[in-house]
């Protein structure tokens, strides 16, 4: 049985539902930590188990006769995110599984000016000393976090961000999909991916540009420093520690770490991957 944990979340329930056009039902089972919210998952006949990375004994029972776990990044960063990973990673080598999964991402490395891709590298560490067979999806960045971003500027018509560098930005359902295809196809892939990126890669300069076409509406770039970014952040409520790695997106991305473009995602779900003006359309669409 394939289990995919997070199945309640935008990346997990995609994954899930992609997986679904590959391999029956009674094959899929979910670790969510509430599972009345992945009912229409059961529904389905998928097998939704509740589990949590913070409760190894619960996971024993959510990760049950598992040939494959895939392990979807928690939301969070730094020694907390990396502990409840290597807590799933422990359950999914106790379950029996033959190969574990791990959602990754472009740029993952020790020296990442990125506290994310610091864990997500930590993470990669710890799958390659469990001793069984492994896969990092090194996910592109998600387009959705641009859309985001600019959703928040379209009332005072100024995005005002520090300065960054280009980025791969990729959507959901294109990374749901890959993911989909390399559980199908088990083996496909041994440790790291290939980056998974979108087909091109853009600044908030060019998103900018995007947006207006896309709404209409005019948007002006603005470049704060990254002091006053900082302080203005934390003015809003946002802890000082957040604000800090807010920030390293943004020093991540002026040394070039979501920079490259791969054929990697392309060639695993058959077709050019979405591009960013279609995500930023339905986004601000939503918005």
């Amino acid at each position: 049985m394939i289990i995919v944990t997070g199945a309640a979340g935008q990346l997990g329930r995609q994954i899930v539902e992609r997986l679904l056009t590959r391999v029956p039902a009674d094959q899929v089972g979910v670790s969510v930590r509430d599972p009345q919210k992945a009912k229409a998952l059961a529904d389905l006949g998928v097998r939704v188990r509740q589990g949590s990375f913070t409760d190894a004994a619960g996971l024993a029972h959510a990760f049950e006769g598992a040939s494959q776990v895939l392990i979807v990044s928690v939301d969070k960063m730094g020694d907390e995110c990396v502990e409840q990973h290597r807590v799933a990673i422990e359950g999914a080598v106790a379950a029996g599984a033959r190969r574990i999964l791990y959602t990754s991402q472009m740029g993952a490395a020790e020296s990442s000016h990125f506290q994310a891709c610091r864990d997500h590298a930590a993470t990669e560490e710890a799958l390659r000393a469990c001793g069984v067979p492994w896969t990092s999806l090194r996910n592109g960045f998600y387009a959705a976090s641009a859309a985001l971003f600019i959703g928040h500027a379209m009332e005072s018509g100024r995005l005002v961000l520090p300065a960054d560098g280009p980025v791969s930005w990729t959507a959901h359902a294109d990374l749901a999909e890959a993911a989909a295809a390399v559980l199908a196809d088990e083996g496909c892939f041994d440790g790291p991916t290939p980056p998974l990126t979108g087909s091109q890669a853009l600044t908030f300069d060019d998103l900018v540009g995007i947006t207006t076409e896309v709404t209409g509406r005019a948007l002006a770039r603005v470049t704060a420093p990254d002091d006053r970014f900082l302080e203005q952040t934390v003015g809003r409520g946002v802890p000082a520690e957040a604000a800090e790695r807010l920030l390293g997106i943004f020093t991540a991305s002026r040394a070039g770490e979501f920079a490259t473009v791969d054929p990697a995602l392309a060639t695993l779900i058959g077709r050019e991957p979405v591009a960013v003006n279609a995500v930023l359309r339905e986004q601000l669409a939503n918005s």
